[in-house]
């Protein structure tokens, strides 16, 4: 049987989820906090705008969820709490706490229904084009009712253990994420100095080894010198944190997480927490500019 599914969270990634569980025939209700965000893609996809997340969830077998929060799933999660059928999945796809994702699951235990959590990766061209990344965690049971609609958001759904193991896979992804963005920060504000054309520089190494998904979609912001939000400074730094819990459990500080958290603390500092976390040339581009000031090096 084809599930009926309903949407919470239409942000940025929430959007073009929703368009893409429409298109796949599944979609049947939505809700956001701000009601003329959910009446707009009400009325864009012709599904009903729920009045609350209890409303949307009495509508619904499977429920998506995509928000900003720790505090934010588990209050939408209380909301619905009251018109939820027994059997229905809810499944979660922001980044949150592992701890989170099974506070969440054992609360909707206890009106008889299932919790995945399904945090994803591949940004808004991925939300948008139906290509995300899906980690899962939870029943086995409840991935198989939910999978048709996974489907249609994402080209990978990949189960990696009881609830919780998707977070704890996002997290790597969230650690790999940053990495990616401090090496490409750095190797473009050397190009610059180095007086290289970047235009051409990002056409051919996009297509060496060195590229990455980040580079090819992100590297063009510093071209540009504009960073519209694809994923905010704000959020990652959010993510980032629960990475650094995370690892902390178990003894350990990465420096990778240490230090570009220290970056994003000046970056909200200076005005630029809600651009793209491409954002961050603009501290390596200021090392060049130092180095230059001090009489390191000449400007071109």
């Amino acid at each position: 049987m084809t599930p009926a599914a309903g949407f919470i969270g239409l942000g940025a990634m929430g959007r073009g989820m929703a368009r893409n569980l429409h298109r796949a025939g599944l979609l049947t209700s939505v809700w956001n906090r701000t009601p003329s965000v959910a009446a707009e893609v009400a009325t864009e996809l012709g599904v009903a705008a729920g009045r609350d997340p209890a409303d949307l969830a009495s509508r619904c077998d499977v429920v998506v969820m995509c928000v900003s929060a720790d505090a934010d799933v588990l209050e939408v999660v209380d909301a619905m709490l009251p018109g939820l059928r027994a059997g229905t999945v809810v499944v979660d796809c922001s980044t949150v706490s592992a701890d989170t994702a099974r506070e969440a699951a054992r609360r909707l235990a206890a009106r008889g229904a299932d919790f995945l959590d399904a945090p994803v990766s591949g940004g808004v061209e991925g939300a948008r084009d139906g290509k995300l990344a899906i980690m899962v965690g939870g029943p086995e049971s409840a991935l198989e009712h939910a999978r048709p609609v996974l489907a249609a958001m994402g080209r990978a759904v990949t189960h990696f253990g009881p609830t919780g193991a998707g977070q704890a896979a996002k997290a790597t992804n969230q650690i790999m994420c940053a990495g990616v963005i401090q090496a490409v920060a750095e190797a473009m504000a050397f190009a610059k100095a180095e007086g290289l054309p970047l235009d051409k520089l990002i056409d051919t190494l996009g297509q060496g080894a060195g590229s990455s998904w980040y580079f090819v979609h992100r590297a063009p912001n510093i071209l540009r010198d504009s960073y519209p939000p694809g994923f905010r400074v704000r959020l990652h730094e959010k993510d980032l944190r629960i990475c650094r819990e995370m690892a902390a459990r178990h003894g350990v500080q990465l420096p990778v997480i240490e230090m570009t958290l220290e970056h994003y603390r000046r970056l909200v500092e200076q005005g630029h927490g809600d651009e793209d976390i491409s954002t961050i040339f603009r501290l390596k581009d200021e090392l060049f500019a130092a180095g230059r000031a001090t009489g390191g090096g000449k400007a071109r």
